[in-house]
Formats: structure tokens, C-alpha cells, sequence
């Protein structure tokens, strides 16, 4: 049966247009008559959602209006837990994808709407609170508590709006390098990478890892910081869980990167030196008599000015 299949199969591609790829996934595209969600590459291919946000992202997308999308009804739907869940719909609303405007209800009650766009940043229809939500029907999913405000009338309410996408982040530093990456700095570093895991069993990287990772190691080292500094700074107070290791510890070594140590010329205290002002003579009677520039003495110079005069 499973010869029958494989055979059926590699006809099926035989007859696909254009030459097949060497290598990698092979896509069979039929189209669908029914049952289908149009989905755009730009969320089906995100670079910076993780597979669960894109994967929530698309059954949200493929939803009815009015279905129950919340932490709890999405947890109870999929095996992923309610802190995966909440963490991917954060970067969903972070992406520009959902937004929870609040609205006020008939009866004078906030709630939270869930609006999901498929193209962030296009044009949104604003939620007019002109005409308020009747306080039965079903609202968003799992308001914030708080304490029922007074109610306000319908005309001094504006339109709430669904917020623009969030600014473009600013690009993240390069790891930091070493003057000089020499045999014995790559070898500790190496070292203190791979002894992580010892401080903090969270933090277990792969060779791949410690490979990319050697050069920020290097540079804290090539700063005369201890290795027991390094990894006290690596390992103390990580979030939790710690869902990618490898880039927790990127992050360490940029941005608490510390100065080099001064010299011995920086550390040194300030000499106060006593201005000393030379000895010149005096051009008409060739006195000495202290002053920055030649010229004339004291008494010439009173002599000459009232002369003048």
C-alpha cells in the first residue's frame, strides 16, 4: 500500500509545471473551492513573530466575527498553555495585527474590544461609540476589572479609534569584538560559555552558539573583567522561562559591556603647577621687571603716558 502511494506520488510530480528543486520543501498548490482563508506573506513569513503567534495569527484570521478569541478560549482550543498564548498575542498587538480598543457599553461600562487587521498599518474603520454596545451582547474577551464608572452621555464620548501600528524598532548593536581574538581569549571564552549551564541550568547553549558567542566573551576578557564577573553577569536574575538562551546572552554581552580599565596616565592625580611669569628688561632703561610679552617697566610706562598726555 505504501509502495502504491509513493508511486501515485512521484507521478503527481512529474507533472507539475517547471523543473522541480534539488532541494528543499516542494509545494503542491490546488486551489480551493470552499473552506479557504486568504492569509498575506507578510504574517505567514514574519521575521520577527515566533510560530505561535503566526500560527495564532492564522486561525484568528480564519475566524467568524464574534468568536471567542481570549487567553482562556484559545488555550482551551490548542495544547500550547495560557502564558505562551498571552506572550503571542503581545507580539501580534506589538506587529500591529490586533488591537483592544476600549469602548463604553449602554449602560456605562468600559470594556475591551479585540479587533484583529490583517494588513497592519492600512486604513482601519474606527469602533464609533456613537451607537454603544447593548450591555448583553458579547463584548471583548476577559476585561481588565475595575470599578463601574458614572455613566457619561452618548454626545460627549469620542469615537474610539484603533491605534496606528507601533514605530519601527531601532536596529540592535553588533556583539562586541576583540582588538585581537588570540588563541588563549577564544579558548576561556569557550570555556565560560560552555559552563553556563553549571550557574543556571536554563542557559545550555550548542556549539553553534558558542561559536557565534566566543567573540563577546573575548571582549569582556580583553578588559581584564574576571570570568567569575562574566558569568555572575550572564547567569543572575534571567527571565523566566528563558525561551531562547543563545540570544539572552547576546544581549548581556552588548549591552552591560563594561569600559575599559584606565591607565596609570588616567588614574594619576592632577599636578598643580605655580604660573611663574618671566623676567624681561625694560626697553628704556633696561630694568628687569616681570611680564608675559617685552617691553616697558612699571615707571617708564607712566613716564611715556603722561609725556603723551
Amino acid at each position: 500500500m505504501d509502495t502504491q502511494h509513493h508511486n501515485a506520488l512521484t507521478r503527481a510530480l512529474t507533472g507539475l509545471p517547471g523543473p522541480l528543486p534539488p532541494s528543499g520543501v516542494i509545494n503542491v498548490a490546488i486551489p480551493h473551492s470552499s473552506r479557504f482563508t486568504i492569509v498575506g506573506n507578510h504574517l505567514a513569513q514574519h521575521v520577527e513573530l515566533s510560530l505561535t503567534a503566526i500560527g495564532i495569527g492564522v486561525h484568528i484570521q480564519s475566524l467568524p466575527a464574534g468568536s471567542e478569541v481570549g487567553i482562556k478560549a484559545l488555550a482551551a482550543r490548542f495544547t500550547e498553555g495560557e502564558t505562551r498564548i498571552a506572550a503571542a498575542l503581545r507580539e501580534l498587538e506589538a506587529h500591529g495585527y490586533l488591537h483592544r480598543p476600549h469602548v463604553r457599553l449602554a449602560n456605562g461600562r468600559m470594556v475591551t474590544r479585540t479587533v484583529f487587521c490583517n494588513q497592519p498599518g492600512a486604513a482601519v474603520v474606527p469602533l464609533v461609540a456613537s451607537a454603544p454596545v447593548p450591555a448583553a451582547a458579547p463584548v471583548a474577551t476577559e476585561p481588565p476589572p475595575a470599578p463601574e464608572p458614572t455613566p457619561v452621555p452618548e454626545e460627549a464620548l469620542p469615537p474610539a479609534r484603533v491605534p496606528s501600528r507601533t514605530a519601527p524598532k531601532p536596529p540592535r548593536r553588533p556583539l562586541p569584538q576583540p582588538r585581537e581574538l588570540t588563541p588563549e581569549l577564544r579558548q576561556t571564552a569557550s570555556a565560560i560559555l560552555a559552563d553556563l549551564r553549571s550557574h543556571a541550568k536554563e542557559l545550555v547553549l550548542s556549539e553553534d552558539d558558542v561559536e557565534e558567542l566566543i567573540p563577546g566573551v573575548a571582549a569582556w576578557l580583553e578588559r581584564a573583567v574576571r570570568p567569575d564577573a562574566i558569568s555572575h553577569a550572564l547567569t543572575t536574575e534571567l527571565p523566566q522561562p528563558p525561551k531562547y538562551p543563545a540570544k539572552i546572552v547576546k544581549h548581556r554581552l552588548t549591552v552591560l559591556l563594561p569600559p575599559p580599565l584606565p591607565g596609570a596616565q588616567e588614574l594619576a592625580p592632577a599636578v598643580h603647577r605655580t604660573l611663574v611669569i618671566p623676567l624681561q628688561n625694560c626697553d628704556r632703561c633696561d630694568r628687569a621687571f616681570r611680564a608675559r610679552e617685552p617691553g616697558h617697566c612699571r615707571g617708564c610706562r607712566s613716564e611715556l603716558m603722561a609725556a603723551a598726555a
